[in-house]
């Protein structure tokens, strides 16, 4: 039985927090950076090199990829072009270890996929990115198949891996950008499906004390688009991996937007056409971020009282409202409808503005600073409240 590691801080009940056995491994040397290339090199099993001169990366034994005063501006999807002071690709805790064996820095963050960030100035800390991308099934009971997948795995490729084998649960979540390993620190959801309908376990690194550990779903403390890695957790632990149930029963959840309608213009429910049907929505929805930098989803659905709600509906009674899960007497309401009904659907201002299909999207049209960004965000909640009395707060991590 694997022990409970102590936690120097609150933490979930004791019997689901568990300490993973740290295997054999020596700690591995550290070394200096003789190339002059601001890419640090440490050396630690079963991580790569990058030789930032001819900007390859090839494999050798033992070495994590570390960079110093790096570019951010193609590591997160709005494109913006502040500078971190280190940044380190980790693939197992045992690099963990390596890059912590000096002690905490005192300031550190996970920049996962940068999918849902937004720097408004240089981080002057160390950075984390997870490398990791390996999927590996870990068993089936009757019809559920349980899956692990490594923090650095693209979120759509395990989609799609699920799809391939028939495997359902996560087959709403098509097109979410961003790794695995973020999934369920924002309990990422779309289309009536969260991360938290599939999660398992949660496997992270504890910085404290530099260990393995385990936390089950029950105690990740899931909401709307909250878990304890936000709260409690957060800037204590670095997430590796994520235990998910699959499920070879088809189990189609078509009751949102317009996701039944596509489907049947496919020829009808299968895995395989609801993937589709979403992945169509969305690329007809959202902006590419490849193409226009934004970061998805900007803001959050309002949660409010079911009285809130009925008072908007008898003033504006197209105004589309939700359950909101686990929350008994209060309901969830579109932030981009009330963004849209604001006036603000299509509205720039300078070099930052609401997407024209989508209004929950703000977009970079090219050469905007993260503060432009925020400053633009807080117009669209200003507005939004003195039309509605409501208040939506931001989806996106600020820096």
């Amino acid at each position: 039985m694997r022990k409970i590691a102590h936690f120097p801080y609150p933490r979930p009940h004791r019997t689901t927090l568990y300490k993973e056995p740290r295997g054999g491994a020596s700690r591995p040397e550290r070394r200096k950076d003789r190339s002059g290339t601001g890419t640090r090199r440490i050396y630690a099993p079963n991580a790569r090199r990058y030789n930032r001169a001819n900007d390859k990366q090839t494999e050798t034994d033992g070495m994590i990829r570390e960079f110093h005063q790096i570019d951010l501006s193609g590591r997160n999807s709005f494109g913006v072009g502040q500078q971190a002071a280190r940044l380190a690709e980790f693939e197992t805790e045992e690099d963990l270890r390596t890059i912590f064996s000096g002690g905490v820095p005192e300031r550190w963050a996970v920049l996962s996929g940068g999918n849902n960030i937004l720097f408004t100035r240089d981080y002057d800390g160390l950075l984390l990115t997870p490398v990791a991308r390996q999927i590996t099934p870990l068993g089936e009971e009757g019809d559920t198949v349980r899956v692990r997948a490594d923090a650095g795995v693209e979120w759509d490729d395990l989609v799609e891996w699920a799809v391939e084998r028939g495997l359902w649960g996560i087959e709403n979540l098509s097109l979410i950008p961003g790794k695995a390993g973020a999934a369920p620190v924002q309990n990422i959801g779309a289309y009536g499906c969260e991360a938290k309908d599939v999660i398992e376990r949660v496997h992270m690194f504890c910085t404290d004390n530099r260990s393995a550990m385990v936390i089950d779903a029950g105690h990740c403390c899931f909401g709307y688009r909250e878990s304890i890695f936000k709260h409690e957790l957060r800037g204590r632990v670095i997430i590796t991996a994520v235990d998910i149930r699959l499920s070879r029963t088809p189990r189609p959840r078509l009751g949102y937007g317009d996701v039944e309608r596509e489907v049947e213009a496919r020829g009808g429910v299968t895995l395989r056409n609801i993937r589709e049907a979403i992945c169509a929505i969305r690329r007809a929805k959202l902006p590419d971020p490849k193409v226009t930098g934004n970061a998805g989803s900007f803001f959050k659905n309002p949660v409010v009282d079911e009285c809130v709600a009925r008072q908007l509906q008898a003033q504006w009674p197209d105004m589309p409202v939700y359950p909101a899960a686990g929350c008994a007497g209060r309901v969830k309401l579109a932030a981009g409808w009330l963004i849209d009904k604001a006036g603000l659907k299509g509205y720039k201002r300078g070099r930052v503005g609401v997407h024209e299909r989508q209004a929950l999207v703000l977009v970079n049209l090219g050469g905007a600073t993260g503060g432009e960004v925020i400053d633009f965000a807080h117009t669209v909640q200003m507005r939004v409240h003195e039309k509605f009395g409501i208040e939506i707060d931001t989806e996106v991590n600020i820096f």
